[in-house]
């Protein structure tokens, strides 16, 4: 302590890998016009080149990369030519992350990610190449503890840890939730995009050959082919949510959550129970008919993820009817899923439907003007858009109980969020003249989330249960 420290000398390895990352893109597509043209001496020299200074940079952001703590902050030092210096106090911390890559595993290692209060990922800390007893000490030394209360980390290694909650996925409902997961439609579309790029990586030759074979198939062939690369994609969607979430476990701790998964990338995070600030219940249009559903938690200050979603994943598949008891005994602040839900009025229909059926209206009105032929595309978008506006309008509904708001929306997914009255953080009514007219109204509610928080929005309740709402919400205790 007090004195400056350094990163493991692996981390020089992944500074390499971050700045071609980042260099990547840039640089592809001047190397292959270099060879394509013939420069294929001139492109390896500059390969070189280029990590040769790679090389020597990533040395020395790593020689110049120090950390030092103090008896209440953090304190970092980095920067080449340009030295940046950032203190961290223990009271903004958040939470701290261990996360293991196999790189990090293979050697011992592991990254702390230090989240402070905000939601912006430059304004945190990472140190990405520690020993794994460096990380762990300087994760408990960070945290905020108690006298009675002990480190999920430190926790985690001692034979008491059977006396704290846990639960732990099952290898079938990875399965499970890998093969109904949105990451099969990803694929699909990730596949789709190589296949019409094909011909810009590989020969020409080569190319017309495959493509001139590949429509002389018979047609059964062509269908066979289609079905396995679909299955292909398939089973890739499953395998890669087993890598991701092997393992899982969640722990509850006196004053936190404990969450470990991951079987190539060992990631290990700390949720304190007291930046809770709903529950969440997601079930898919896949998921939905099968009774799975996945649970989440809105988190108060924090990251946007690399996926661009705020939400923190608490379970990633369990059965609807189970979730009950699983929040009983991991999180029993929010045990109490109703079955049963005040819907929106039944006057609110046309509105739902209208709301989503005008763009596709317009498109068949265009169509009969300039492409009668074409008209059944904008008239199939029709019926869906109807489809989902009921289907919307059937789901959306609230439920109130003395100190708990429960929703229930969809968009196209099923979620059901649980609040807590002393949570939310505002209200919002309001009714357009038609509404006026019809005794609706919109209800909005505001917790804290990320830098912009987090809302929620039911349209079309009776305007008597929103004030009702409204009056609960402004008696919600101090």
């Amino acid at each position: 302590m007090f004195e400056p420290k350094r990163l493991h000398p692996t981390a020089i390895l992944f500074f390499g890998i971050k700045t071609l990352r980042q260099s990547l893109v840039g640089l592809l597509p001047v190397i292959i016009l270099a060879l394509n043209d013939g420069f294929v001496l001139y492109t390896i020299l500059g390969i070189l080149f280029i990590l040769i200074v790679v090389v020597g940079q990533s040395f020395l952001s790593w020689y110049r990369f120090t950390y030092t703590l103090e008896e209440d902050q953090l304190l970092m030092e980095q920067g080449v030519l340009i030295r940046k210096k950032r203190t961290i106090s223990k009271h903004r911390i958040q939470s701290i992350d261990l996360t293991q890559t196999v790189v990090h595993r293979i050697f011992g290692l592991t990254k702390v990610q230090i989240e402070t209060a905000g939601s912006d990922s430059k304004t945190d800390a990472a140190l990405s190449s520690l020993t794994l007893e460096d990380g762990k000490w300087l994760h408990d030394q960070l945290k905020i503890k108690q006298e009675s209360e002990t480190s999920a980390i430190t926790s985690l290694e001692n034979s008491e840890q059977d006396s704290y909650p846990k639960r732990v996925i099952s290898l079938k409902s990875l399965i499970i939730a890998g093969s109904t997961s949105g990451s099969f439609g990803v694929l699909i579309s990730l596949v789709a995009l190589l296949t019409f790029d094909l011909d810009s990586f590989v020969p020409e030759s080569f190319y017309n050959k495959a493509t001139t074979w590949f429509i002389g198939l018979a047609m059964e062939m062509m269908v066979l082919l289609s079905l396995l690369s679909i299955l292909s994609v398939w089973i890739l969607g499953i395998f890669s949510t087993v890598i991701k979430y092997g393992n899982f476990s969640i722990t509850r701790y006196d004053r936190e959550l404990f969450i470990t998964r991951g079987l190539l990338e060992k990631k290990q995070t700390t949720i304190p129970l007291n930046r809770i600030q709903a529950v969440g219940i997601k079930e898919s249009l896949i998921r939905q008919p099968f009774g799975f559903a996945t649970l989440y938690v809105e988190i108060a200050g924090g990251e946007i993820n690399k996926n661009g979603d705020a939400q923190t994943l608490l379970f990633p598949m369990l059965k609807k009817q189970s979730i009950p008891t699983f929040l009983k005994e991991i999180l029993p602040e929010y045990q109490n899923v109703p079955n049963q839900f005040s819907p929106v009025s039944k006057r609110s229909l046309p509105y739902y439907l209208l709301k989503m059926i005008w763009l596709p209206m317009l498109a068949i009105i265009v169509g009969i003007i300039f492409v009668p032929n074409w008209i059944y595309i904008p008239g199939i978008a029709l019926v869906g858009a109807a489809l989902i506006g009921f289907s919307q309008y059937k789901t959306n509904g609230v439920h109130l109980s003395k100190e708990q708001l429960t929703i229930q929306f969809r968009l196209l997914t099923k979620e059901t969020v649980l609040l807590k009255q002393q949570r939310i953080q505002a209200f919002e009514q309001n009714q357009h003249l038609l509404y006026k007219w019809h005794r609706l109204a919109n209800m909005k509610l505001s917790v804290l989330n990320n830098f912009t928080g987090r809302h929620y929005t039911i349209p079309g309740l009776e305007m008597n249960l929103v004030n009702e709402l409204a009056n609960w919400f402004s008696y919600k205790k101090e």
